[in-house]
């Protein structure tokens, strides 16, 4: 698993080092000397470079060996990727279901929990805040769930 639950492979890594440097698969098959399709078998985990290969990818990304072993997503990018996704795109995704992957219980408690006594009472701290600070219906929403969080972290 990588940072954040996210999974990651050696192929990821490989293609995610490279975009970051900004580099095609071509410039790096000519680089390295071989096809861009051996570039791609090594980001799709069709086939393994050599060390040898690898060590020159390594150089190629500015990361040590190691570094290109565990690449990962960092907070920034997954911060872009949030900060590029359309109100569009984000009313599409069923959030409960992307997260329920990682945490099954989000696919579970609603056959387990009395979802309306909850769904009532943060009914009413939400239109609490509408009422008190005229927030709008998102901003309310995300401010009972900073507050949530603040609870949960004072927990720990």
């Amino acid at each position: 698993m990588g940072k954040g639950g996210i999974t990651m492979n050696l192929g990821n890594h490989l293609s995610l080092a490279r975009r970051k440097k900004g580099l095609s698969q071509e410039a790096v098959a000519e680089k390295l000397g071989v096809s861009r399709q051996t570039i791609s078998k090594w980001e799709t985990d069709e086939t393994l470079p050599d060390i040898r290969q690898s060590k020159r990818l390594a150089v190629l990304y500015g990361v040590t060996l190691d570094e290109l072993i565990e690449f990962d997503v960092t907070l920034h990018e997954i911060q872009e990727v949030i900060d590029r996704t359309s109100e569009e795109s984000a009313s599409k995704i069923n959030w409960t279901k992307a997260w329920s992957k990682k945490y099954p219980i989000l696919a579970q408690y609603q056959s387990e929990v009395d979802v309306s006594r909850y769904a009532e009472a943060l009914d009413r701290l939400l239109t609490d805040l509408e009422q008190t600070y005229q927030y709008d219906r998102l901003n309310a929403m995300l401010v009972l769930k900073d507050i949530l969080a603040s609870i949960w972290n004072s927990r720990s």
